[in-house]
């Protein structure tokens, strides 16, 4: 008999579950996620979850983590300072690509090299100012990121300013072609500054788990849930963070799967930070052919065709005051709710509440706090960064106290970013405590601060919302809204035929938003989801049957729905890929690009059998280094040929050596 623990660590709650043999839960537990120190959480549910099933910790024959860490992240623009070194390529390509908004300030550096197609050199590797541009910022960044144009058919001088990083440094690099076999150097460097960003974070997280599980017994070798719904080694995840994005959502599928057989639905997960949205397809997730995308950011990451919206039960509620009526929007951001920030400093926070509701005219901070996150490192921040942040101190305090001129919330909103600072206001969890459909946290101090946000006044002067109840069924009914919006998205994307149109326009089209409501008139209009949709996450059975309702379509919530990530953490497989190209620089000449160099061959069948066997060596090697048994290989060949004269010429071919297995489990 083989006990498993999955745990999942949500943006508000971590999750965990045991199941036995892979065949039923016994147990699952949850416990608040604690952001300053996540391994806190971690701590609580797994202990939660081993006194309720009465497995003794030392019984756990395999643990896994999954985690909505680095995918919140990148939506909320959080993680550590990077500096990015970029050779061979146009500094205009920084904007171009977005790189300059994903660096967000962050020190860069263009630099001759590179390579050309071929893997031949095209210039020179500038050192010398690389080793000046170490000097300037090795102490100032947590890691670096490093791109070379065509890396992935030479890698040689990433590989040089690796080593020159770690004699200069000590920090982390991000290598581009570590990191994927594809080209498009841009969208590569746009990876590698994303897992540079990451490192720390989750550096973090998985070692203070792996503390916390040992503190508690568990001896069980940790794996980590990758962006595709398969497993890795701790000390893989450690290595490449970016794989870990859509790690949760991913896990989520898993578990979906797992728990309702189902072949052919939608998956929606809704968190405390985003809606996760996929398609079910044959009972597999497809893998998204451009590349995991979080937020604005593109990555070169394999993960599952996932759209996730910044949109949660603990999203920001946007006063709207366009129009006579007013109106609210949630969203991208996460905040603490109110009722849960109550938990923790009662007296504070309502008597901030209170005065604010004595107070004749509303106030711009109203209903808002803020809070330090501890345990964060203060590196890269300004000056006005530094004062605001020591006046936060330690306390939870109300915003209004905190800020004393304008030009202060834009040092604020560079701390939460930077994961330093905590905002709390207004949430659709708040929402829920007003109208009882949640009891966890404080709902008096719920119904205060959503008293507080109705006294806006609407373009037509009126208050936005007379009583509390009224402002929390209009918080209600956006979220309902907005995830039905998501869902019709992610469908409309899925459709094979296609509408000629933007998925997002389609789904808020006039015609289509009729249908819903089943329009009668001259003309009869009827439209909705023509798939079920399986609900996960704690707060699916509160707001996900008015969403079915809204879009005619039956919301299946499975028993085990609000701890789906935890279960497809630890009932997945682990899969390692590599894949490696074959190109033909010139007739009779075939060149097999290596992680150490191009290597050339004069047979074609002999240059694609030696890329195999190195990419079959280097997945078998990292399945085992993930803890896999029984690996299985499976190789597939891309091999492009164009006509010429009568003949078909060798043009280019793409290996994919795919390498899996069931973990090893502890006996």
């Amino acid at each position: 008999m083989a006990l498993l623990l999955g745990v999942d660590t949500g943006g508000t709650y971590t999750d965990a579950v045991i199941i036995r043999d892979e065949r039923e839960v016994i147990a699952s537990a949850k416990a608040l996620t604690t952001r300053h120190d996540l391994a806190i959480g971690v701590g609580a549910a797994v202990r939660a979850v081993l006194a309720q099933s009465g497995v003794a910790a030392g019984d756990i024959a395999l643990a896994s983590l999954s985690t909505t860490l680095a995918t919140n992240a990148l939506v909320e623009g959080q993680g550590g300072r990077v500096g990015l070194i970029y050779i061979g390529f146009k500094e205009r390509d920084l904007e171009t690509h977005g790189l300059l908004d994903a660096l967000k300030g962050d020190p860069h550096v263009v630099l001759a090299g590179g390579h050309d197609h071929a893997g031949a050199e095209a210039a020179a590797l500038d050192e010398g100012s690389l080793r000046a541009f170490l000097e300037q910022h090795g102490a100032g960044v947590g890691g670096f990121a490093v791109a070379s144009q065509f890396a992935t058919r030479n890698p040689a001088h990433e590989l040089r300013v690796m080593a020159l990083v770690a004699e200069m440094t000590g920090r982390p690099v991000s290598a581009s072609h570590q990191l994927s076999s594809k080209l498009n150097g841009p969208k590569r460097a746009m990876t590698a500054v994303l897992n540079a960003r990451l490192i720390g974070m989750i550096d973090r997280l998985i070692g203070r788990a792996e503390d916390v599980l040992r503190e508690l017994g568990v001896s069980a070798p940790l794996m980590v849930v990758r962006g595709d719904g398969a497993l890795i080694s701790s000390a893989q995840a450690r290595e490449r963070p970016i794989e870990t994005i859509l790690s949760g959502p991913a896990a989520s599928i898993v578990g979906a799967r797992w728990l309702t057989g189902a072949d052919h639905a939608l998956v929606s997960d809704i968190g405390g930070t985003t809606t996760d949205v996929a398609v079910l397809k044959d009972g597999r997730p497809a893998i998204d052919p451009a590349g995991a995308q979080v937020g604005p950011y593109r990555t070169m990451v394999e993960a599952v065709a996932m759209r996730t919206t910044g949109l949660g039960g603990d999203s920001e509620v946007h006063f709207l005051a366009e129009g006579l009526v007013g109106g609210v929007r949630l969203g991208p951001q996460r905040l603490v709710p109110v009722s849960l920030i109550a938990m923790d400093a009662p007296e504070v926070v309502h008597r901030a509440l209170d005065a604010q509701l004595r107070s004749t005219l509303p106030g711009e901070f109203d209903g808002r706090f803020v809070r330090t996150v501890f345990g964060q490192e203060a590196e890269g921040i300004g000056p006005r960064e530094e004062v605001l942040l020591e006046r936060i101190g330690e306390a939870v305090l109300p915003l209004g106290d905190v800020l004393r001129s304008r030009i202060e919330t834009g040092a604020l909103k560079r701390l939460v970013e930077r994961g330093l600072v905590q905002i709390a206001g207004v949430t659709p969890s708040d929402a829920s405590h007003v109208l009882g459909l949640s009891t966890s946290w404080d709902a008096d101090a719920a119904r205060k601060a959503l008293a507080l946000f109705g006294r806006r006044r609407t373009g037509g002067g009126n208050r936005l919302a007379a009583e509390p109840e009224v402002m929390a069924r209009m918080v209600i009914d956006q979220l309902e809204k907005q995830t039905s919006l998501a869902l019709l998205e992610t469908a409309f994307a899925a459709e094979e035929e296609g509408f000629g149109l933007d998925p997002a326009v389609l789904a808020q089209h006039v015609l289509m938003q009729r249908g819903l409501g089943g329009h009668r008139g001259l003309v009869r209009l009827e439209t909705g989801l023509a798939v079920p949709v399986i609900g996960l996450g704690a707060s699916a059975a509160t707001y996900y049957p008015a969403v079915g309702a809204r879009l005619g379509c039956e919301m299946i919530l499975p028993e085990h729905g609000g701890v789906a990530n935890a279960i497809g953490a630890v009932v997945g497989r682990v899969t390692m890929r590599e894949a490696g190209t074959v190109t033909a620089p010139s007739e009779g000449t075939y060149r097999v690009h290596l992680v150490d160099g191009p290597q050339d061959f004069h047979d074609a069948e002999a240059a694609l059998s030696a890329l195999e066997d190195a990419l079959r060596t280097r997945a078998t090697a990292a399945a085992e280094a993930a803890g896999a048994a029984d690996i299985q290989v499976n190789v597939q060949r891309d091999i492009r040929k164009a006509g010429v004269e009568g003949r078909e010429v060798f043009v280019e071919a793409d290996v994919t050596v795919e390498a899996t297995g069931r973990p090893r489990v502890a006996v």
